[in-house]
Formats: structure tokens, C-alpha cells, sequence
């Protein structure tokens, strides 16, 4: 069984705001699946789905975010997952990267990210494939990536509600988030790095596409 982990802070206080992007992605895999996340099991509120033809577990961990990894721990135990490079995948925000991409890594640094370093800590690695989701600056105008400005304020950004317009765009990044999971596991990881790893509005992109 496959293990897909979205990382956030629960309660209603912290739903909609950037540092629950992964939370946000879970959700919406298991509403697209007609289930409801309200199993509980390793410390995470978990639901069965059936994706890319996978038997998958989709948890969110109720350890708050700085603890993320003591229940990613928990259920690759339970689960007896022992190729954790090949069957677990994390959902987590990032700010370094704007608001609107994703970006698809099969290991990587922390980079000040608590949640992303309590995983890496518990499960003993670095090497486990991650889902990057945007939640930074747009792009500026001449193309350069903004999500880094926001770093200075980062903590308090990152957990203040996002706004109407930011909320709209990381709706349609949910979805390609979705889409970037089943890829995954349908034709490898290679293949979804390969397709999602480059801007939306670069020609071969899925977004590219719809607009032709």
C-alpha cells in the first residue's frame, strides 16, 4: 500500500492558510474519491482510496506540523512500508517557490521547513518523494520567482488566512497536485517530474494544454 501524507496544522483556525497546502491537497484527493478523512490511525486522520489503480492511505497528521514525523513514522509501520523512497509521498507547502507550481522531488533538505525536517528525522532519511506546493510570491513581471520575499515574514505569513484571489488560485493547484500524485503512480515518477516540474504556462504543460 501506498502512503500519501499532505503535512499542516490542525484545526479551523489554520484551514486556509498557506502552511496547510498539503492538508488542502489530501482533502482534496479524498473528496475527488467520494471519501471522508475521519479514520484515526498513527496519529493521523486517515481514508482508503483507490488511485492509479493503487491501493493508497491518505493521512493528515494530528501532531501539528513541527511534529509531522512521529506519525509518518507511525503508519509506515503500520503499514510494514519498507521501500520508503518508492511508496511514500509527502504534500507539503513551500514558500520558496510562487504561489500557482509544484514542484516534484525524490529527496531534499529541509530548508527551514519544520514539518518537511520532522519527516526526514523520524523516518531516519532524506530520500523520500515530496510534492511541492507553491504557496510564495507570484512571479514578477520579468519573470524572476518572487516567493523568496516573504521569507522575512515568513512564519506569520504561512499561517495567516490566504486571501480570496490566493485561495483561487491554489484551487486549481490542488487539482494538478492530484494529478501529479496519480502520475506518479501510474507511470513513475520520472514521467511526473518531467510534466509537472515546469511552468504552468510552459508549452507541453497540462495548463498549456487546456488554453490550446
Amino acid at each position: 500500500m501506498k502512503l500519501i501524507v499532505g503535512l499542516g496544522n490542525p484545526g479551523i483556525e489554520y484551514q486556509f492558510t498557506p502552511h496547510n497546502a498539503g492538508f488542502l491537497a489530501v482533502d482534496r484527493i479524498a473528496e475527488d474519491c467520494g471519501v471522508v478523512m475521519a479514520n484515526r490511525r498513527g496519529r493521523a486522520l486517515t481514508a482508503k482510496v483507490k488511485l492509479g489503480g493503487q491501493d493508497v492511505l491518505l493521512a493528515k497528521p494530528e501532531t501539528f506540523m513541527n511534529l509531522s514525523g512521529l506519525s509518518v513514522a507511525a503508519l509506515v509501520r503500520e503499514l510494514e512500508i519498507e521501500n520508503v523512497s518508492e511508496d511514500v509521498i509527502v504534500l507539503y507547502d513551500e514558500l520558496a517557490l510562487p504561489l500557482g507550481t509544484i514542484r516534484i522531488r525524490q529527496n531534499g533538505r529541509a530548508n527551514g521547513h519544520n514539518g518537511v525536517k520532522s519527516v526526514s528525522g523520524a523516518l531516519g532519511t532524506e530520500e523520500w518523494l515530496r510534492i511541492r506546493i507553491g504557496v510564495g510570491k507570484p512571479a514578477l513581471a520579468d519573470g524572476r520567482e518572487g516567493g523568496q520575499q516573504v521569507r522575512a515574514g515568513g512564519s506569520d505569513y504561512l499561517l495567516s488566512p490566504m486571501r480570496k484571489q490566493e485561495l483561487a488560485v491554489l484551487d486549481e493547484v490542488l487539482d494538478r497536485v492530484k494529478s501529479a500524485v496519480e502520475m506518479v503512480l501510474t507511470k513513475g515518477v520520472s514521467a511526473a517530474m518531467s510534466e509537472f516540474n515546469r511552468r504552468p504556462d510552459e508549452p507541453g504543460s497540462e495548463e498549456s494544454k487546456e488554453k490550446q
